[in-house]
């Protein structure tokens, strides 16, 4: 890591971090998706579970996106909650039979194994 003249911190994103990025924002749309989609099932007691993680899970893969971005110092802690954020997500979404679940708990794996990489590439 490297600081320019004003003191910041100066690193440039790796392809990994990059493709993390990218995940955590299909995270978030699904994960978006999946809680409204759950709002308008015919059981709407039994998702509540399921639409408070994704909410949460949005919300946390929004932020690690950003966080990553912009090269914050926090950057690797907030992929280690990411990673658990979207586990938890994932394993809700998958108890569901309905399309958008199943989709959301397959983005939730995707952007937990790249918030890992990530994690596991800065140590």
């Amino acid at each position: 890591m490297e600081y320019n003249a004003s003191g910041g911190r100066e690193r440039r994103l790796s392809q990994m971090m990059e493709a993390c990025i990218l995940a955590c924002q299909d995270c978030t749309i699904a994960c978006e998706h999946c809680a409204d989609a759950c709002l308008s099932e015919d059981h709407l007691h039994a998702m509540v579970e399921c639409i408070r993680l994704c909410r949460d899970c949005a919300d946390v893969c929004a932020l690690c996106a950003r966080f990553m971005a912009r090269n914050s110092d926090l950057d690797s802690e907030l992929c280690r909650v990411c990673a658990i954020a979207c586990d938890l997500c994932a394993e809700e979404c998958e108890q569901h039979p309905h399309e958008h679940c199943q989709q959301s708990a397959q983005a939730c794996r995707r952007c937990a194994d790249a918030c890992l990489a990530v994690v596991q590439e800065m140590e």
